[in-house]
């Protein structure tokens, strides 16, 4: 196998709660109040829909998407949901600095360095918004395709913090059966002083509408056994996942990280390198043309 490249998830489409407009001939994120399901071919007028997008937007209520039936691939919570403080460059892309608020992984001139982290409130390169918690969700929506993943990035903390919390509970709740429980995403809305009193969405994951605790683990282990009757090993799967993505000392790559600027970061919070923050923009700069002179 390759060594330097994650092997994640396949990924067939997109799940996201905004979308990237143009203003001013400019390309920024807009917020919205529903989930929109997208397929990964982008065209002039943005992501192209997914076909289970119309097909689950046709059962919701005005066709406002705002649940989504979903089913985890893996039984281990931090397989599903990938999350980290990362600190992206601006132009190209590229993960400069990856860390979990008590080490971290940093691309240098000299290679990929291990260094502290103190969390992006403490760290000197991440001032002025330059590094976020960045979380990927990986789900399964297409059944004919069980392998199959649809992927929801945030850079908020209200979602990451909350399916962090529910993956968890669930996965100790179900004995380690996460991946066969009934689950569904939903969008939720709340108002804080620092969204001056405007809505701010954010994804939680829950048990399926009308379904209890108790039926979900009871339809958990009637899968289960299904599965392991039909020779199916989800401990083998997890294990070869964890170590797909044990293959790159840094999992993020440059072509997701480009989308991750476009729908994330503000075209002004782009242009406002000031003060010390001229020092992550300093770093940016002499990465950028090492790897030219490579």
């Amino acid at each position: 196998m390759i060594k330097g490249l994650a092997i994640t998830p396949p990924v067939l489409g997109r799940i996201s709660i905004g979308r990237v407009v143009e203003k001013n001939g400019k390309r920024v994120p807009e917020k919205d109040d529903q989930f929109t399901i997208t397929s990964q071919i982008q065209s002039k007028e943005g992501w192209v829909k997914h076909p289970l997008d119309e097909q689950l937007r046709q059962q919701a209520p005005n066709q406002k998407l705002r649940t989504i039936p979903v089913r985890m691939i893996f039984n281990d919570p931090d397989l599903n949901l990938r999350a980290e403080y990362t600190l992206f460059d601006r132009q190209t892309g590229r993960p400069i600095c990856i860390g979990n608020g008590e080490s971290c992984q940093r691309y240098t001139q000299n290679g990929v360095e291990q260094h502290v982290c103190p969390s992006p409130d403490r760290c000197r390169l991440a001032q002025a918004g330059q590094c976020k918690p960045y979380g990927r969700l990986y789900v399964n929506l297409d059944e004919a395709d069980e392998l199959g993943t649809f992927i929801f990035r945030t850079t908020g903390y209200n979602s990451i913090r909350t399916l962090a919390a529910r993956l968890s509970y669930y996965h100790a709740a179900s004995g380690n059966l996460l991946s066969c429980l009934p689950l569904q995403l939903n969008l939720r809305g709340k108002s804080t002083t620092q969204s001056y009193r405007t809505p701010v969405y954010y994804v939680d994951l829950t048990l399926r509408d009308g379904v209890s605790l108790k039926q979900a683990l009871q339809v958990a282990q009637e899968a289960d056994q299904q599965s392991k009757a039909a020779g199916f090993e989800q401990q083998a799967l997890d294990f070869i996942a964890r170590q797909g993505f044990g293959y790159a000392s840094i999992e993020a790559q440059s072509e997701e990280g480009l989308d991750v600027m476009d729908e994330f970061y503000p075209e002004e919070l782009n242009q406002s390198h000031t003060g010390i923050a001229d020092e992550a923009l300093l770093l940016q700069q002499q990465l950028r043309q090492s790897s030219q002179m490579v």
